[in-house]
């Protein structure tokens, strides 16, 4: 987290938190939502805005994380803004270098550890990693097959409904009225 959130933390404490205005997409992209997108619909059917400036991309990266309920959310100075999930709370990049495989997260974190992998019904890859749970990126589907086919990755089958719980990180804090919902 920057310095300048905890300060704004400590500064306002009790700032309430916010929902609904901010999305993660499959792709690893960030969406605004503002009164309007909402209104026309639920992430991801309504995206909203893609956010392209590049340093507020990467702030919202560095301080983006999870609460106790599994709810993920940017640390935006004293205010939480929640996240609405499309598929994971990270986004997974896999490239191959040289005998190994480089896992990255779409907030440019490296992975250290993947534990297990994960195939949906819709053939969607996902990883268990030490930094959290993560949708591979489609764009990294041929690198990834590598890793599978080589025996790094043995994936499991699941349905995607069941994924959030098992994994514990939920898709919508807004919709699943977590406190400060709505605010």
């Amino acid at each position: 987290m920057d310095d300048i959130v905890r300060a704004a933390l400590k500064k306002w404490p009790q700032v309430p938190a916010c929902h609904g205005w901010l999305g993660l997409d499959a792709r690893g992209d960030w969406y605004m939502r503002d009164d309007r997108v909402q209104a026309a619909g639920p992430f991801p059917q309504v995206k909203g805005s893609r956010l392209l400036h590049q340093k507020l991309v990467e702030f919202i990266g560095r301080n983006y994380e999870a609460d106790a309920d599994g709810a993920w959310f940017f640390q935006n100075g004293p205010q939480r803004v929640y996240v609405e999930l499309e598929a994971a709370p990270l986004v997974l990049g896999v490239q191959r270098i040289a005998e190994d495989y480089r896992v990255q997260t779409h907030t440019g974190a490296d992975v250290t550890q993947v534990r297990s992998a994960w195939l949906d019904e819709h053939g969607r890859l996902f990883l268990d990693t030490d930094l959290g749970f993560g949708l591979l990126r489609s764009l990294d589907m041929d690198a990834a097959a590598d890793a599978v086919n080589e025996g790094r990755w043995a994936p499991a089958e699941r349905p995607f409904a069941e994924l959030p719980a098992r994994f514990g990180y939920v898709l919508s804090p807004q919709r699943a009225g977590l406190p400060g919902a709505g605010a």
